[in-house]
């Protein structure tokens, strides 16, 4: 019952903290912003649920009419391989593998709204073959914590961010971010695998994983290539026409298929606007317990131990600026971004703290986010390891990061 207890630790932790500021620092208010952050990130659990509700209803009913035209089988039968590898619970062809590869593919692009329902779809079809339907099972581990690492390889929104706060070169972060991002994956997989005793030098494993290097690889290549203008409007085109592209190959193929597109549109979106509902306690529970131990001062106070620590080992301490990004991603999105242009607006979106403070943005998703929607979608309760090995792919993401930024930026 990991999250029950990281939940129960945020309250305890944040009051402590709160009680310590009133005794020992005479803040009376501390308590006050304490309640008003409560109902604050209530608020914003709701509001981002209904916002989903939109992304929900489209995207299920999408990937139904997808679904009925054959194109989850087909990506299921290109994965099915590697899938059969990392997922062995799975049996050969399970509806999942071409699920949680339009999801995968959806995060690389940066498409979140499209990789959410189509996330959401995969670990329903997962739990269909789960057995204890209360505890995560272990292909649920492993996909959510690919899920939470968040590889991407164009992070478009962070570019849009830079060029807004008038960075010389927003796209100057791209190649760190990807790379840190893949470092980010490559551990959560590897540390699930470990757990599972999944053999990791399996050649069908390694071919995959080549291949996605070499793509990785290749990418960098060429956008390092490009003039620095156009790298944004390039990815950006790119995203965008994948996403139209994917939206007209589900209704060409359900038409092949003579399928009633209409119909089988509204029988997903009904079940997107379902799932949707589902969502909204879980979400506004992990919020408002993260509201709780944010305000209460604690976040602030165990970065300044980390400069403190790092200053003590004669190490530079210059980076610390930019740690409460790392340390609210995993706990909030939006806190996140929020901090990241704080940094830039502060210290200058072309600084090293600017720098640093996107590159951790980019590294890896919201992980404690992706656990209540995702799991809070099909009622897991114990989610076993998942945490642990999602918050290690979220330190080797950040550290990566922390060393890219000086190699490209120090």
């Amino acid at each position: 019952m990991a999250l029950n207890y990281i939940w129960i630790a945020f309250f305890l932790i944040g009051f402590l903290f709160a009680l310590g500021q009133l005794i020992f620092g005479g803040n009376t208010q501390i308590f006050n912003e304490l309640v008003t952050s409560v109902f604050a990130n209530a608020k914003t659990g709701f509001e981002i649920s209904l916002g989903l509700t939109g992304a929900l209803t489209l995207w299920m009913g999408l990937l139904r009419v997808g679904e009925k035209g054959g194109i989850i089988n087909i990506l299921g039968r290109i994965m099915g391989p590697f899938f059969q590898k990392m997922f062995p619970e799975l049996p050969k062809g399970h509806p999942a593998y071409g699920s949680m590869t339009l999801n995968i593919a959806a995060n690389m692009l940066g498409l979140d709204n499209a990789a959410t329902p189509m996330g959401l779809k995969a670990m329903g079809e997962l739990q269909e073959s789960n057995p204890k339907k209360e505890t995560a099972s272990n292909a649920q581990i492993m996909f959510l914590v690919i899920n939470a690492a968040g590889l991407t390889i164009i992070p478009v929104s962070i570019i849009v961010y830079r060029t807004q706060l008038g960075a010389a070169n927003p796209a100057d972060i791209f190649i760190p971010i990807l790379i840190s991002t893949f470092c980010a994956s490559l551990t959560g997989m590897i540390s699930v695998a470990v757990i599972q005793k999944i053999n990791l030098f399996d050649r069908v494993i390694l071919s995959y994983l080549g291949g996605l290097t070499a793509i990785v690889t290749g990418i960098v290549y060429y956008f390092s290539t490009l003039p620095k203008e156009q790298i944004t409007s390039l990815s950006t085109l790119a995203a965008n026409f994948i996403l139209i592209a994917i939206i007209i190959t589900f209704i060409l193929l359900a038409l092949i298929k003579k399928v009633n597109v209409y119909d089988a549109f509204i029988e997903g979106a009904k079940e997107g606007f379902n799932t949707a509902i589902k969502i909204i306690p879980f979400l506004v529970a992990i919020l408002v317990a993260i509201g709780i131990f944010r305000a209460s001062g604690a976040l602030d106070f165990i970065i300044a131990g980390i400069a403190k620590f790092f200053a003590w080992t004669g190490v530079d301490t210059e980076f610390t600026k930019a740690l409460p990004v790392a340390f609210m991603k995993p706990l909030s999105g939006s806190g996140a971004r929020g901090l990241m242009i704080d940094a830039m607006t502060t210290y200058g979106a072309d600084s090293f703290i600017g720098r640093l403070a996107c590159g951790l943005q980019g590294t890896t998703d919201t992980t404690f986010y992706i656990i209540a929607v995702y799991f809070g979608s099909v009622g897991i309760k114990n989610t076993r390891y998942a945490i642990g090995c999602g918050l290690l792919a979220d330190l080797a993401g950040f550290t990566a990061a922390i060393f890219l930024a000086y190699l490209f930026f120090g």
